[in-house]
């Protein structure tokens, strides 16, 4: 039985959204909102209002939120997979577990051991082990089915047992040989050491721990040979899914139009500001959204969101994915700030030192790692940065038989490197713009387009770090456009033309 191999995650996720156009302001016309398209099949049907939710209704949304999350997860990463993790063994957990299995396996001994055998709890184990084996087998395997079922009769044995005539042995080889044939090859050096153990109750407890690892194995086979199915069809599993705990949640969208209305308020600001500051403002007609640029809007506030609060309800599956490549981009911009400092202040004397860019960039990155944990200084972590590239850049320059840097530029630079986590830091400020810059073009792209667009200045020496990061980000938006993109079009149609009419989704009651 083949295993999960670990393997790129990122291609799945990148081909998973090559079919994802990004949506042209004209999809998103006011014609379009206003027309009957939320009444086709692959829009998402209103549910009726409700006040009071059922705990079955909760408790049915929650299971179809915890398949839609591990249907995803299993789809857009490749390296995702069940993996066999037991209790500390210095743990509290783990001290009564171990208690409690050794007080279980000594009473076993003590019931062998007795004249007469007493055998009536390893029947039981036998039953157990049989059920467990008949699980490995796929639909079809009658034969080796029957095998079991007549082997491990434990109607049978218990009649044996009344005789004394358990052969217990034996039934523990045959369930050795039947395991042998059924588990992964990465399980065939357990099942020798299984042959090689004579004692008969280690051989049981033995025997239950190598099923256990092969019940995760044969999980990960499943998962492994479901996950091409679930790529090919994800977009309307999806979204088939989350119609259903709407359905059951009527409110299961609210955090999602407070996202989407937040976008809404900041591009009607930036509007007012962009008017305010031109002639003939007050005569200017009613400004025009684009919706497609309030939904790329809201997908940028999510590389800056505060993720100790709760993420709108259609980015659940991927909150874990957004959140790494927000901590990502927050040590870049670090890492692009301190670069930018050195060079204002000492480029000249650097200039002709080849990559010392990406010299200062090995130098921060060790100094900046797990700079998103809560235990991280980042303020000494800065300072120790200064320290280090006062003193690469005085070994160039002694290099070169050229003067050092003076105690006031040390200190100078030093500083400049450490105020970058002040708020409001010129140099922070600046970078941030330019990587925001880069992403919202990036999304502005048909996703079929696979050219990057143009990096911005002081971005440079992350550039292949930018790009790789902006591949995930464009991926997982786009996806995510895919899935929600019917639902968002019912949000902004309601939020953006308030006054049109309702689809025909929205205003009937589904029938029940």
């Amino acid at each position: 039985m083949p295993l999960n191999d670990d393997q790129n995650s990122d291609s799945d996720s990148s081909r998973l959204s090559e079919s994802t156009a990004s949506s042209s302001d004209s999809e998103y016309s006011r014609q379009s909102f206003n027309s009957d398209s939320s009444s086709k099949p692959s829009s998402p049907a209103s549910s009726p209002p409700k006040t009071v939710i059922t705990f079955d209704e909760l408790m049915a949304a929650a299971r179809n939120l915890t398949d839609l999350t591990l249907a995803h997860e299993i789809a857009v990463n490749a390296n995702f997979c069940i993996k066999h993790e037991d209790f500390p063994q210095n743990s509290f957990a783990g001290t009564v577990k171990q208690i409690v299995h050794k007080a279980f396996w000594d009473h076993l001994e003590s019931e062998l051991n007795e004249d007469p055998p007493e055998y009536e709890h390893a029947i039981k184990l036998f039953e157990e082990i049989k059920e467990i084996l008949l699980s490995f087998l796929t639909p079809g395997a009658n034969r080796i089915h029957n095998q079991i079922c007549e082997v491990l009769d434990t109607d049978l044995i218990r009649q044996q047992a009344e005789h004394n005539a358990v052969d217990i042995h034996g039934l523990a080889n045959y369930i050795i040989n039947t395991m042998g044939k059924l588990c992964a090859p990465v399980r065939d050096n357990d099942i020798k050491q299984l042959k090689a153990t004579d004692n008969i109750v280690e051989l049981l407890r033995q025997i239950f721990r190598v099923l256990d690892l092969m019940k995760v194995d044969m999980a990960n086979y499943t998962i492994q040979n479901l996950r091409p199915y679930l790529q090919r069809n994800l977009v309307d599993y999806e979204r088939t899914k989350f119609q259903e705990i709407l359905e059951e949640t009527p409110s299961a969208l609210d955090l999602t139009t407070e996202w989407i209305k937040e976008s809404i308020e900041d591009e009607l600001s930036s509007i007012s500001d962009e008017s305010s500051s031109s002639p003939g403002a007050d005569s200017s007609p009613k400004p025009i959204i684009s919706p497609t640029l309030v939904l790329n809007n809201g997908y940028l506030k999510l590389l800056q969101w505060d993720y100790r609060k709760t993420i709108p309800e259609t980015l659940i599956t991927d909150e874990v994915r957004l959140q790494e490549l927000r901590e990502k981009l927050n040590q870049l911009k670090i890492i692009a700030c301190v670069c930018l400092i050195t060079n204002n202040m000492v480029g000249a004397a650097i200039v002709d030192v080849p990559d010392f860019a990406h010299q200062l960039k090995r130098i921060s990155v060790p100094l900046l790692e797990g700079m998103n944990k809560k235990t991280f200084d980042l303020k000494e972590a800065l300072n120790a940065i200064g320290v280090q590239i006062c003193s690469k850049v005085n070994r160039s320059l002694t290099e070169r038989g050229l003067p050092t840097l003076n105690e006031e530029m040390q200190s100078n630079l030093m500083g400049q490197i450490a105020h970058i986590v002040e708020e409001n830091n010129p140099v922070s400020s600046l970078i941030d713009k330019r990587i925001q810059f880069f992403m919202r073009s990036l999304l502005a792209l048909p996703s079929f387009q696979k050219c990057m667009p143009t990096m911005p200045g002081g971005l440079s020496v992350i550039q292949t770090e930018m790009e790789f990061i902006g591949s995930q980000y464009a991926s997982i938006v786009n996806f995510n456009k895919q899935v929600y993109g019917p639902f968002y079009a019912n949000i902004l149609r309601k939020l953006l033309f308030p006054e049109a009419p309702m689809g025909k989704a929205e205003t009937e009651t589904p029938t029940t």
